[in-house]
């Protein structure tokens, strides 16, 4: 008799949908966590090339802390294509005006570069206050 290892389907996965506080967490240690969740690690029918993730709702994002003088330090690159066309902005400048966009890149920079990944990122809402417009999907309060 021959065993096989099971491998899961996009329909075996009951998606839930959760909500973390991100007051006075660490960046790069809430992103890491808040990535193993979207991406579905926590499940115990985990399957690499399937999305067996959850709905993750992320409040008080203006209210992240890093560590260090990464505020001053850490600076985001981006390049319009032409040249002498490369534009820079710190942590700081990026939090006063989205906070949200510092999680959000530091999350989705934690999630696969493939179709997979660019899905898996569309899981992911993140608001800078302590209201979201999701109360209708009843999410799940997550301490991390």
């Amino acid at each position: 008799m021959k065993k096989y290892t099971y491998s899961a389907k996009r329909a075996d996965n009951k998606e839930n949908w959760c909500v973390i506080d991100a007051k006075d967490q660490v960046l790069g240690r809430l992103a890491s966590q808040v990535a193993y969740r979207i991406r579905g690690k926590h499940n115990p029918l985990y399957t690499p090339h399937v999305d067996m993730g959850d709905w993750v709702v992320i409040i008080n994002a203006d209210k992240i802390r890093l560590t260090g003088n990464k505020m001053d330090q850490k600076t985001y690159y981006r390049h319009s294509g032409y040249m002498g066309g490369i534009k820079s902005e710190t942590v700081k400048e990026v939090l006063e005006k989205k906070p949200e966009e510092v999680l959000r890149k530091a999350v989705r920079g934690m999630l696969p570069k493939n179709r997979l990944g660019r899905k898996l990122g569309k899981k992911l809402f993140v608001y800078a206050g302590d209201q979201h417009p999701h109360a209708a999907q009843k999410p799940e309060v997550v301490e991390i």
